[in-house]
């Protein structure tokens, strides 16, 4: 990847969305199994709190060598029948293949497109709004997409309806450090724009998108995080004639995708 360039730059926790059965596995041994053959699919894992032994344990450690969030909750919070025998483990599975931070950047390395385009989505929590961003991401160019692991819905069976089938032609990544990710992000090479609502953001009509570009989209309620929004050269908003300060996230995201894939081709 060529380098930036010389342009100068300018001076919580939410309750977890449900999920159905198709998107969730659970017991000791399916799990298990499930972390050896098929770790790639697993968003994230469910401990009940209070249970141990070994083989939980052992599951315990297999999902964080793997970078798999593992959550402890009550046992009322474990997403399934209280007449389920879930021995104290259920995994959520994601509706797509899931790569590692390193093996999206390889890819983008390897990309012969010119200029690459990377999303990356800070805490987007509902179903819809980021199966409606992906299936946008895809229409507009932006090939590449970076999660946050926490605060996010997975990428579960309704993102995948609602994307169109999106999510099966998109390179996606889960981090749990998005501001780490986007500074290495910026050493390939890429320039960081946050979408913001403030009047002193540039117009993403007059903004320079030139060069290898990735967008931050931030949360539907709170926006882009403080530490996030450190991380951006450049905040970019989409000004608006009516007395009215926001758009929903997905809406936002696909005029500024277009906006983006208009201007450089």
């Amino acid at each position: 990847m060529t380098g930036r360039g010389k342009r100068e730059r300018p001076p919580d926790e939410q309750p977890a969305t449900p999920a159905s059965d198709d998107d969730l596995i659970w017991g000791v041994n399916p799990v298990r199994e499930a972390l050896v053959q098929q770790a790639a699919t697993i968003s994230e894992l469910f401990i009940q709190r209070g249970k141990g032994g070994a083989r939980l344990q052992e599951i315990i450690e297999g999902a964080r060598e793997r970078g798999i969030a593992v959550r402890f909750v009550e046992p009322d919070r474990m997403r399934v029948a209280r007449t389920c025998r879930h021995q104290g483990v259920v995994a959520r599975l994601s509706a797509a293949r899931l790569l590692s931070f390193d093996g999206l950047l390889d890819r983008i390395a390897e990309d012969r497109s010119s200029p690459p385009r990377l999303l990356a989505l800070d805490s987007i929590q509902d179903p819809r709004n980021l199966g409606s961003i992906l299936r946008s991401a895809l229409a507009a160019g932006f090939q590449y997409v970076i999660l946050t692991r926490d605060r996010s819905v997975p990428v579960t069976g309704t993102v995948a309806c609602t994307s169109a089938g999106a999510v099966a032609h998109l390179s996606l990544c889960q981090v749990i450090n998005l501001s780490d990710a986007l500074n290495r992000v910026k050493e390939r090479g890429f320039w960081v724009y946050g979408a913001v609502v403030e009047p002193g953001a540039a117009s993403i009509y007059t903004a320079d998108f030139s060069g290898p570009v990735c967008l931050v989209i931030g949360s539907e309620g709170k926006g882009l995080r403080p530490l996030v929004r450190s991380q951006c050269d450049v905040v970019v908003t989409i000004p608006m004639r009516a007395a009215f300060n926001s758009l929903n996230a997905s809406v936002a995201a696909a005029i500024i995708m277009f906006e983006i894939s208009r201007r450089t081709g």
